[in-house]
């Protein structure tokens, strides 16, 4: 495919690390493990590049390394809390940091809500709602069927809403 030229390869990292990233920081919570999961990936991605079976899809064999990383860092972490974020400077454009507390509040509820859900809820949810694929889409990446993925979907979204509204109902 590649006959191991890292010019080639590097177009691929930089085509994908961002979406990659992305989901690896909706499906962990934690942006630093995000980065290690998406680092991971390429470098599992270059050294067999050979079991990549159909070149035109390459994008969304990374995309089951990174899914598949994912999964074996959420049910391998111990539950801890999340550090708080560093404190922003206050610029003139910006919202005051009240709103800037209640934005980051609503975020860490709604990211510690998506933590609580199963793994394969979350990355359905993620995948449809974070970063807006089909479930034709998700069906081919994540070898599920669509109806089972809008079950699994579905599922997501009343668990989430049940989670959401017990936080602002205490």
């Amino acid at each position: 495919m590649l006959d191991g030229r890292q010019d080639q390869y590097a177009v691929l990292v930089r085509r994908y690390q961002d979406v990659l990233f992305r989901y690896a920081e909706r499906m962990t919570g934690r942006p630093d493990e995000a980065e290690d999961i998406v680092q991971l990936t390429f470098v599992r991605g270059y050294r067999s590049l050979a079991s990549c079976r159909d070149p035109d899809r390459v994008g969304g064999w990374l995309f089951r390394i990174a899914a598949n990383l994912c999964k074996d860092q959420v049910k391998g972490r111990r539950r801890r809390e999340q550090p708080l974020d560093e404190v922003r400077e206050l610029r003139a454009d910006e919202p005051g940091p009240l709103a800037v507390a209640e934005q980051d509040e609503i975020r860490r509820r709604i990211d510690g809500a998506l933590e609580r859900l199963p793994v394969d809820q979350r990355e359905a949810f993620v995948l449809k709602h974070v970063e807006g694929w089909s479930y034709q889409e998700m069906s081919e990446q994540l070898e599920v069927s669509v109806p089972a993925l809008k079950m699994r979907v579905h599922r997501a979204r009343e668990e989430l809403q049940r989670l959401l509204e017990s936080y602002y109902t205490q």
